[in-house]
């Protein structure tokens, strides 16, 4: 840890490298604020889940981002470094997508006045998208753009989709464990009622394990073991980030699974998604479909042909000149860049 803490530290003489808790809906929450230049535009990251947090294996993949935005990785409500400063049965009533949007709407308005920024990116992943997406809707203009990564539409039709996938894996791998558990779960994702916990995680360890979540690997347990190089996590933030993982998925992961957000069909925000063309755990397939649909003032959908879920990790050349050559200019245009030209 310290390793990469020494590699990765920001030098820059007008650089920033900040890891505090923040007081936000009510709790101490977490943010890293990294950035090579502090009039950079400010770019938030939204970690998927619920509860699967970016920050700590934010060291791998976005250090070069950091020369041309102002990063910011927050862990959520329930998640990570925010789940461990907080006592989890005070946490618990407030454990809803109403709190949570509401907590990623004040964190905007925090990096706004922090900043002196009228606006900033916002980059949603997974469940993130669905607060990024929420936050498109509710407060255009304090966006330049939003950026969704593994973006949640039509929840329920993702997981169909999902599912007769992994199981098509599984037959075609003769895989008779695989069918049996996949086929036990028939009819999977019918109807509004939430999928059952114990269902949605018999599905995905089978489509994980065909490469669903991360492309031609099985499951993430490379990303697992790199939280634990972490310099921002000590081994306590570690094993908190495990126990606040389940707890956000028990709270959050069903209701969120029953949404249907491609009724959502114009914006008033520039709109970029960043789509993993294998990615079957939230379904690229479909975010592209809601994509043809939807009325931006600008959109763009940039396919990763070598990713799943993970894009960033998967692709970080890709996402980091994806970001420059395409998003960052929109601040530049509105004057929001170091003078620099950087």
């Amino acid at each position: 840890m310290r390793i990469i803490a020494d590699l990765r530290k920001v030098v820059a003489d007008n650089g920033l490298e900040r890891l505090e808790s923040v007081r936000i809906g009510g709790i101490d929450q977490w943010v890293s604020i990294r950035g090579s230049d502090r009039r950079n535009p400010v770019l938030l990251m939204l970690h998927g889940g619920p509860g699967w947090v970016a920050m700590p294996t934010s060291w791998y993949f976005q250090r070069g981002w950091e020369e041309y935005f102002t990063v910011v990785q927050w862990d959520q409500r329930g998640a990570g470094k925010t789940y461990v400063a907080n006592d989890p049965d005070t946490l618990a009533p407030t454990m809803t997508r109403e709190r949570m949007v509401a907590d990623a709407e004040a964190m905007v308005a925090w990096l706004r006045k922090e900043f002196g920024k009228d606006k900033i990116f916002v980059l949603g992943h997974s469940w993130g998208s669905y607060l990024g997406l929420e936050l498109a809707q509710r407060r255009p203009e304090w966006l330049h753009a939003y950026i969704g990564i593994g973006q949640v539409t039509d929840a329920p039709e993702s997981e169909r989709r999902g599912w007769a996938w992994t199981l098509q894996q599984a037959q075609r791998d003769a895989n008779t464990q695989a069918v049996a558990e996949l086929e036990a779960l028939a009819p999977y994702a019918q109807g509004a009622d939430p999928v059952p916990l114990e269902s949605l995680f018999k599905q995905r360890k089978w489509l994980n394990h065909y490469g669903g979540m991360v492309y031609n690997r099985r499951g993430g347990d490379a990303e697992g073991a790199a939280v634990t190089l972490s310099p921002e996590y000590s081994d306590l933030d570690v094993a908190g980030m495990w126990k606040g993982n389940d707890f956000s998925m028990q709270h959050l992961l069903a209701d969120v699974l029953t949404l249907d957000m491609s009724t959502v069909r114009e914006l008033d925000v520039p709109l970029f998604l960043f789509l993993g063309r294998h990615d079957h755990n939230v379904s690229s397939a479909l975010a592209a479909e809601w994509f043809a649909t939807v009325k931006a003032p600008r959109k763009r959908l940039v396919w990763f042909e070598q990713s799943a879920h993970e894009v960033m990790i998967e692709e970080p050349g890709k996402t980091l000149v994806t970001l420059v050559r395409d998003v960052r200019p929109i601040a530049e245009r509105a004057g929001d860049v170091s003078p620099d030209g950087m």
